[in-house]
């Protein structure tokens, strides 16, 4: 199994960021089975670039849950998944510093959509997901938001899958030399 997630924050700093959204779709290797998605109200403020690239703002997470009411939705639906995003390790480290604040351990197997982009899919002159989205004719519906980019990343996700497949080989097999 497969959590593909996206999050915004407040700032690309990993100690004084926190993050304001989350998207997570699970993926069996052939198909969504399960999602999740929230606004996360950071307890600080937003700052106004942030804003002016997410659209999130103060008011529209005043009334979100704060991290803490989402942990365990987030620990259930991702026991036992690869945490897979693009560049994974900004979104991991993230997700990884909110529940160290909380006094939890959060470790997940990680893949990251840009490497295996770049490995499956050379010849791209920038490997950023707008950019690799818009040279594959995957819309992003909603960019730099969480849902959106997420499943962009879905859908990119599912291209690698698809043209990496060899004939004859059970998906099980493909995925484990895959990665």
């Amino acid at each position: 199994m497969y959590c593909i997630i996206d999050i915004e924050t407040t700032g690309q700093s990993l100690k004084e960021g926190k993050i304001t959204e989350i998207a997570i779709y699970k993926h069996n290797g052939l198909e969504i089975v399960d999602s999740f998605a929230t606004l996360i109200n950071p307890e600080c403020h937003i700052p106004y670039f942030i804003t002016k690239l997410t659209g999130i703002d103060n008011e529209m997470v005043a009334d979100a849950p704060k991290f803490y009411e989402v942990a365990k939705t987030i620990v259930e639906l991702t026991a036992g998944s690869i945490f897979v995003a693009h560049n994974v390790l900004f979104d991991y480290r993230f997700v990884r510093e909110e529940f160290n604040r909380l006094g939890y351990d959060y470790k997940r197997k990680t893949m990251c959509t840009v490497k295996l982009s770049r490995k499956y899919l050379p010849g791209h002159p920038s490997y950023s997901l707008g950019k690799i989205c818009h040279d594959l004719n995957i819309r992003i519906e909603g960019r730099h938001r969480a849902a959106g980019d997420a499943f962009a990343t879905v859908k990119l996700f599912e291209l690698i899958l698809q043209k990496y497949m060899v004939a004859g080989s059970t998906l099980e097999a493909k995925q484990q030399k895959l990665f």
